[in-house]
């Protein structure tokens, strides 16, 4: 059996591998990177926001998603019935980059790999990884090509950017449930023959269905749009008997009185995929000469765009730790790096689960509007969960429940006067 042997292997190619790999190479770590599929590929998360771009542009990554004209994403609408809620990014509590992209998944990532390859990096595709074995922080990491070849790579540290592939999580036994309560997913792209001229026809949009359930509409710049429904998975699979995606979509969209009408009898432009209990979690978020990094980690809900956030923060983390780690310092992972993650993860997972009882909507449309609140609500949105100045990240866990209960008292105050 063949052996190569370097300094760090980063499995998976998509943004949070092309991160890592592409700041290690940048210092001068040889780098290997493996990924299983072959690209371009299909994969959700099409909608990024704005932290991203902090970690794209630190990678030398920005130039090459630049020159691609990805549609530009400026904020985000919320939906329910007659009520709108626009968040704009330029508007926002604190420093950050004020837009992003949402993209076709297929055409960014491979944009990122080939980046990364042309960095000089070498990358395998459709390559599995099939064992690893630790010895301290050195490991041997055996892995099958297409052509059923086996070959063993060596290196000092791994970096597990697999996304649901969760492949270190798998063979070493570290998956464990998720804290958020059971949703799914079902999604395809359309060709937007009905789209709309100027904002209207490229805003992201989330049309809330009930509390719980809501239709997003994704506009990409080649003229096509992404549309998915998220639910508990209880009322996604009843929106077919027999598990009819198309079946499921098609009726999901009908029951979007606002989109209806421009999406109602598109073809989808391939046959939709469900994805299925999609949050998970791990036991730890590294391990003597490994890091797990975006959803090898954790994955929250699709509903905040939330994952590439969290899938090129770790990365760039990751990155950065194991660098340090090969120069010879001690590094306290448990600090620098699991207590950091978590702590934003901690902050989205809040925003996600007041999303689903309904009282993070109750303050989306609360009227009149408080500007204040709105701005610090919208630098969460754009992914800052780290900046501590804003109360809307230090005080996550009681200042949306609080909110909403004196908006609900206010309401229930008015309904008695009148």
């Amino acid at each position: 059996m063949s052996k190569e042997f370097v300094d760090v292997l980063v499995i998976g190619a998509g943004p949070s591998g092309c991160v890592s790999s592409s700041y290690l190479k940048n210092n001068n770590v040889s780098v290997k990177v493996v990924e299983k599929t072959k690209f371009p590929r299909l994969v959700v998360g099409e909608s990024l926001i704005p932290r991203v771009m902090d970690h794209f542009e630190e990678a030398g990554l920005f130039p090459a998603l630049d020159k691609m004209g990805f549609e530009k994403k400026l904020g985000a609408r919320f939906l329910r019935g007659d009520e709108v809620c626009i968040f704009d990014f330029s508007n926002k509590f604190g420093e950050g980059w004020d837009w992003t992209w949402q993209v076709p998944r297929a055409d960014f990532d491979n944009t990122l790999a080939q980046e990364v390859i042309n960095k000089g990096i070498d990358l395998e595709f459709e390559t599995e990884v099939i064992d690893i074995k630790f010895d301290g922080t050195d490991s041997i990491t055996t892995v099958r090509n297409k052509d059923g070849e086996t070959k063993e790579i060596h290196a000092k540290f791994v970096i597990d950017s697999s996304g649901y592939g969760r492949v270190l999580p798998r063979l070493l036994d570290l998956e464990k449930p998720s804290k958020l309560s059971p949703h799914s997913a079902i999604f395809s792209h359309v060709n937007d023959i009905n789209r709309e001229p100027g904002e209207e026809g490229t805003l992201i949009s989330f049309d809330i269905i009930e509390t719980e359930v809501w239709l997003w509409v994704i506009p990409f710049s080649n003229g096509n749009t992404s549309l998915g429904i998220v639910g508990p998975t209880e009322y996604i699979d009843k929106l077919s008997e027999n598990g009819d995606t198309t079946e499921a979509l098609r009726k999901a969209i009908s029951l979007s009185e606002y989109y209806v009408k421009r999406f109602g009898n598109v073809d989808f432009l391939f046959e939709p995929k469900h994805l299925k209990d999609y949050s998970c979690s791990v036991k730890s978020l590294f391990g003597d000469g490994f890091a797990l990094t975006g959803n090898a980690s954790e994955f929250l809900d699709p509903v905040f765009s939330s994952g590439m956030a969290f899938a090129t923060e770790s990365g760039m983390l990751a990155a950065k730790l194991a660098l340090r780690q090969l120069n010879g310092e001690k590094i306290d992972w448990q600090r620098e790096y699991t207590d950091y993650i978590l702590y934003g993860v901690d902050v989205f997972t809040t925003y996600v689960k007041e999303w689903y009882t309904g009282n993070l909507q109750e303050l989306f449309f609360h009227q009149p509007e408080n500007p204040d609140v709105k701005k610090k609500i919208c630098a969460v949105l754009a992914g800052y969960v780290w900046n501590k100045d804003n109360p809307f990240v230090r005080k996550h866990d009681t200042v949306i429940k609080n909110l909403a209960n004196l908006i609900k008292l206010e309401k229930e105050e008015q309904q008695n006067q009148a």
